[in-house]
């Protein structure tokens, strides 16, 4: 927006009292209001529609009642939009982009190992166009739902959560799930307690059967995680044929793909509890799988497709195993990255994530090899109508939340995704996978005010989206910094997002300061 002229008001005396009522302190947010006009917006739908504009979006309390096309682009017009009530707000976004909120199906709010609060991740992720966050396994249930609440409320800045609670997860009474109706016990109380699903990890067949039976039952959710001490018995296929509606990341599914083993070839020394051999050999997974386009890659493909089965790739979040250094001095680290954060990304072999014991170039090859066939699969997944998803599993391996988000947007660029495809999977696809769709997802009358406004056109770049912007050289051959999202919209209030970011920096400066922290590579004294 050329001048601030951030909303204009046209209200009578209660409507002033109540903008200032909601309207916050330090001007984050304003909203919600009895009627918002966005005028004069490019808009790119979130359905895989190209961009038309300029339009007018007309928002009554939270929903969007009209769109409206105002004229041509370019083209100065006396076509008139709709009528702006006395106790209505408007926003001139000539110039700009209006997209659906992002949703990212992989959040995690922080850590206590990490040292990241709530607010801290909140800011980062509503920053960068993130409206909804899927949540899979936590602090618990309760920590949770609480926040949940609180968001729903809109007590707290944060976007909405989906909460999917580890399965077997509890308090120190819990009984430990050992038969089929424990299973079925555990998703009954999950259900009751008020979750939205369960996130697994893997169990034995039985209990993985009887778990997934009752919480379909329940009409609920679920994701998983196929992890390497399970999945010999329980792979990708096993669990979307039993009812599984989300696979995270992709373990389990070159298991799937598996036509001359059915176990991975682990080395003789290999130990899962040393992270540099699990992703170290785990680097190595989709080259044992069947090759692209055989027979058994089609058929385990094609099965996934008619069950609905959706997956979420995080590609981001193994970024670092093909390219450590890269990972490693990302420029938004100085700045938005909190020390207690930093020092868990760093060589560890107690924090999880921190694999880096002696990482090198033969790590790397082998992972790029892997991201390559990953990628054929996931992007052929897509082309034959296969649903995939936006995750980013932020708070570990140097991936910072918000940010890693917009990486894991490129990743999806470069697997063969069409901008508009990748815009469509951090939206629509993952309201669908959330069940949220009549509500999220997309520009349409009758959802949600649900959206980010961007001064610059993310199909072209996407780099536009990351808060730090991208790089462009003026008419004067001067560096410039352009994009960042300049608002989020959710619950049909609009929060600043450059002032979001600010007020991480400042979160972070302080830290610092306590800490007498310079924030320096791994080695390097």
């Amino acid at each position: 927006m050329k001048k601030i002229n951030l909303i204009k008001l046209q209200c009578v005396l209660f409507f002033t009292l109540q903008f200032f009522f909601n309207y916050s302190q330090d001007n984050i947010s304003q909203g919600p209001f009895e009627q918002l006009i966005i005028r004069n917006v490019t808009l790119i739908n979130g359905n895989g529609a190209p961009p038309t504009g300029p339009v007018d979006i007309v928002v009554e309390k939270n929903i969007i009642t009209k769109i409206q096309t105002v004229g041509y682009p370019g083209i100065k017009t006396n076509r008139k939009g709709p009528k702006l009530n006395k106790n209505g707000m408007e926003i001139d976004c000539s110039g700009m982009y209006l997209l659906p909120g992002l949703i990212d199906m992989h959040g995690h709010i922080g850590g206590k190992s990490q040292g990241a609060s709530p607010e801290y991740v909140f800011k980062l992720w509503l920053a960068h166009g993130i409206t909804t966050v899927r949540e899979p396994s936590g602090r618990g249930i309760d920590f949770t739902l609480d926040l949940k609440k609180k968001s729903e409320k809109n007590k707290i800045i944060a976007p909405r959560i989906f909460s999917y609670t580890g399965f077997g997860s509890g308090d120190e009474t819990s009984a430990e799930i050992n038969d089929p109706e424990g299973a079925r016990e555990w998703v009954r109380k999950n259900a009751k307690k008020g979750a939205d699903g369960i996130k697994f990890f893997g169990s034995s067949p039985e209990i993985m059967k009887a778990a997934l039976d009752e919480n379909k039952k329940l009409g609920l959710k679920s994701a998983c995680h196929h992890s390497q001490m399970s999945v010999a018995r329980w792979n990708v296929l096993n669990s979307a044929r039993a009812g599984l509606t989300t696979m995270e990341h992709w373990y389990g599914l070159p298991e799937a793909l598996f036509s001359d083993k059915t176990i991975q070839n682990y080395p003789a020394n290999y130990n899962y509890q040393n992270e540099q051999h699990r992703f170290e050999e785990a680097g190595k997974l989709w080259e044992q799988a069947a090759k692209p386009y055989s027979d058994h890659w089609n058929n385990v493909m094609n099965e996934l497709i008619d069950l609905d089965f959706t997956i979420d790739p995080t590609f981001n979040i193994y970024e670092a195993s093909r390219d450590l250094h890269r990972a490693r001095r990302a420029e938004w680290h100085e700045d938005y990255t909190l020390p207690s954060l930093w020092k868990f990304y760093e060589p560890s072999k107690i924090s999880h994530g921190s694999y880096w014991h002696y990482w090198g170039t033969e790590q790397e090859v082998a992972w790029k090899k892997n991201y390559q066939l990953w990628m054929t699969f996931i992007n052929e997944y897509k082309n034959r109508g296969g649903r995939v998803t936006a995750g980013s599993d932020s708070g570990f391996i140097y991936q910072l939340y918000g940010f890693a988000y917009i990486r894991e947007l490129e990743l999806l660029r470069e697997a063969g995704f069409h901008p508009l495809e990748v815009i469509r999977a951090a939206t629509l696809n993952g309201a669908e996978a959330l069940g949220a769709d009549k509500l999220i997802g997309s520009v349409e009358v009758g959802k949600m005010a649900d959206f980010l406004i961007i001064e610059e056109n993310p199909l072209e770049n996407l780099k536009v989206l990351y808060g730090t912007g991208a790089i462009k050289l003026n008419k004067d051959n001067k560096v410039t910094r352009v994009g960042g999202v300049k608002y989020t919209v959710k619950d049909g209030i609009i929060y600043d997002s450059k002032k979001l970011l600010n007020q991480v920096k400042e979160m972070v400066k302080k830290a610092k300061r306590e800490e007498g922290f310079e924030l320096k590579q791994p080695g390097i004294n």
